[in-house]
């Protein structure tokens, strides 16, 4: 036995000694409960997997601290409008009684230039503010979270207006909110290489009680095919963040998902994959399972009508190489794109942080 263990063991002997014994009723130490582990993980759930997303959430109730029903669009006359199963009760208290909050989102699809104007108009943007709060009081709702996107197609000439009467919009958002006890959540695009700028982190940040950083589209379903994430990516996007959003706020979105490109002939869109149809389409076609050294992230191609194709994903191997980068720059919390796309082996490897 060497020194240091030996004096270890003395001094927990000294202490056992010395405790009293516990009184009649109450636990002794080795039966004291232990704090369960704080809760680091949100997830989107998706409304086109409605029941099944559902079931993954209340089968990690112990990570998750909340879920964004992916459940309703922002219009461009200042309306919210409800998607298929929006404001689903059972959905909902259930959430609830898992200890689970739920904030759901609002999204857009409005094109460049119409959400501009929604955000930059003082009439209609009060008409959507209005909107947002009979929205959040429809149900027990416990915030919002904004996911608004395609402002990021302003021109050139408009970008300094429309930046900052985004943040004008969510500032006032935030506020009312914050008055009836609800939580303001913020989705964002990664700035890094050139891309979210339109974004103030520094005021959203500021106002919101969480940034959500959709933190994959490294390569996406309009480009050429390649990884999703990778730990240099979220390096660029973690050591600007930080410098301008406190680390507690900053939640990693990360992908459960991939892009399926075609690799020859005319150019197409890329079709989705989550992990399961992935490794579905992978398992079918009889592809080799591939890893890529450099992004971290899994991979295979095949051919289909003399076709091509890539396919990119991410699953739980990939997640756990690209998690000590959140470790470096102190980012504990991760939300997840999306709840039942998901290698079921991720729970394990956020649960290991």
């Amino acid at each position: 036995m060497s020194a240091r263990i030996a004096l270890a063991a003395a001094a927990l002997a000294l202490t056992l000694a010395a405790a009293p014994p516990p009184a009649p009723g109450q636990p002794s130490g080795n039966d004291q409960e232990v704090a369960p582990a704080p809760r680091t993980v949100s997830g989107w759930l998706p409304y086109w997997e409605q029941e099944a997303a559902y079931r993954t959430a209340l089968r990690h109730r112990d990570q998750l601290h909340t879920v964004s029903p992916f459940w309703y669009e922002a219009k461009d006359d200042g309306r919210v409008a409800p998607h298929m199963g929006a404001g689903d009760k059972r959905v909902i208290d259930g959430l609830h009684k898992a200890g689970i909050k739920v904030v759901p989102t609002v999204h857009e699809r409005l094109g460049p230039g119409r959400l501009a104007a929604l955000v930059t108009d003082p009439k209609r943007r009060a008409r959507h503010l209005d909107a947002l709060m009979t929205t959040v009081r429809s149900r027990a709702y416990d915030g919002l979270d904004i996911d608004y996107e395609t402002h990021a197609t302003s021109p050139d000439d408009r970008y300094e207006e429309v930046r900052a009467r985004y943040a004008e919009f969510i500032t006032e958002l935030c506020r009312r909110l914050h008055a009836e006890r609800k939580q303001c959540i913020t989705t964002v695009s990664p700035q890094a290489r050139g891309n979210g700028r339109i974004w103030d982190y520094r005021r959203l940040g500021a106002v919101s009680d969480r940034l959500r950083i959709m933190a994959y589209n490294l390569h996406w379903a309009g480009g050429k095919p390649g990884p999703v994430s990778s730990p240099d990516w979220y390096e660029d996007i973690l050591k600007h963040a930080t410098r301008l959003v406190p680390r507690e706020k900053i939640e990693m979105a990360l992908p459960a998902f991939g892009w399926d490109w075609a690799a020859s002939g005319k150019p197409t869109r890329a079709r989705g994959v989550t992990w399961q149809s992935a490794e579905e389409l992978r398992r079918k076609v009889g592809a080799r399972y591939r890893f890529d050294p450099v992004s971290k992230t899994p991979h295979f191609s095949y051919t289909e009508k003399k076709q091509r194709r890539e396919v990119w994903y991410q699953d739980a191997r990939g997640t756990e190489a690209h998690l000590p980068v959140l470790r470096k720059h102190g980012v504990r919390n991760t939300a997840l794109w999306a709840l039942n796309f998901e290698d079921p082996a991720l729970w394990r490897t956020l649960a290991r942080g």
